[in-house]
């Protein structure tokens, strides 16, 4: 992520475009490397590269530092790391993608964007301990999960702030995020941001802050509900006689088959069940198993109870 400076203007990004030039990898670097090289020699403004401050250095914080410096979206002297605990910064430390810290009055004020990767319960604490240190220009974007946009504005003291659930998939860049933002949030910001996390997966903008729970309800927990699935399919195979190695092949498989088929065409799920389903047939009796055990509300009912429990842990903070 690039920003321009000069002639007393604003700063401004080149946004790269990944899905209309369909870059990535060094392709995009390249794209990048000549875009500042033509702009430079044309204006004579400053070029500077956007510094990135994740804070939390878990799962996803890492996640993001990694897919971000994979994708040559940033470098590492631009990424940075915030992590409190002394004996996960010097994990982090190990891992080489970024100058880590562990106070944020030494970082904060430097970065462009920051990224709140931390548990919902410790946002409170954070925010208003962040609050002296931050100004109208810096881009905050969070993935606690619950916390709303103006709990983080009210706690934090800014306005420019994007909230968005990605799910565990983004940490093999397959992952699924729908982002929403306050209304101070520029469209050229919004861009930037969407660019960031496309690094991990699919992301989709959603006009509602309500979508976001609805969201964290279904790609953010949906992959536990395909594990669970897939978990009872490995048991069936196993009592049908299947060794385990067996057992997980035949499920995984028939999984990720299943949703390339899905993805790769214009049927319906209810158009592919008539496909695999003949009448009369081994697959006609287990889903009138499952209509008879109401197999389908329960899925429904179930990611309705995680939908409740995301609005409970929003007003909870």
């Amino acid at each position: 992520m690039y920003r321009i400076i000069g002639l007393n203007a604003k700063p401004f990004l080149i946004i790269q475009v990944l899905t209309k030039l369909n870059l990535s990898g060094q392709g995009l670097k390249g794209f990048v490397d000549y875009a500042t090289t033509a702009i430079a020699k044309t204006y004579p403004f400053k070029i500077e590269q956007m510094k990135i401050l994740i804070i939390g250095g878990g799962n996803m914080g890492l996640t993001y530092a990694q897919s971000f410096l994979r994708s040559h979206i940033t470098d590492k002297k631009n990424m940075m790391l915030l992590e409190r605990s002394p004996e996960k910064a010097a994990e982090l430390a190990l891992k080489d993608i970024g100058t880590v810290y562990g106070n944020p009055e030494d970082c904060i004020k430097k970065a462009d964007i920051v990224i709140f990767a931390v548990k919902p319960q410790d946002a409170p604490m954070l925010l208003e301990s962040l609050k002296e240190h931050v100004d109208s220009q810096q881009v905050f974007l969070s993935i606690m999960a619950g916390i709303k946009i103006e709990t983080i504005a009210n706690l934090l003291g800014a306005t420019k702030i994007i909230r968005a659930m990605p799910n565990l998939p983004a940490q093999i860049g397959m992952g699924m995020t729908a982002f929403t933002s306050s209304d101070e949030v520029t469209r050229i910001e919004l861009v930037m941001v969407q660019n960031l996390i496309s690094t991990t997966g699919k992301a989709i903008y959603v006009e509602k802050e309500s979508s976001i729970d609805a969201a964290t309800a279904i790609s953010g927990s949906g992959p536990a509900y395909v594990f669970y699935f897939m978990k009872s399919m490995i048991q069936a195979a196993n009592q049908m006689g299947f060794s385990n190695s067996e057992a997980e092949l035949l499920v995984s498989q028939t999984f990720r088959g299943a949703v390339d088929l899905y993805s790769k065409s214009n049927f319906d799920c209810d158009q592919w069940i008539q496909r695999v389903a003949s009448k009369g047939g081994t697959t006609e009796a287990a889903l009138k198993s499952y209509t008879d055990n109401k197999v389908h509300e329960d899925i429904i009912e179930a990611a309705q109870a995680a939908l409740k429990r995301a609005i409970e842990l929003g007003k909870q903070v």
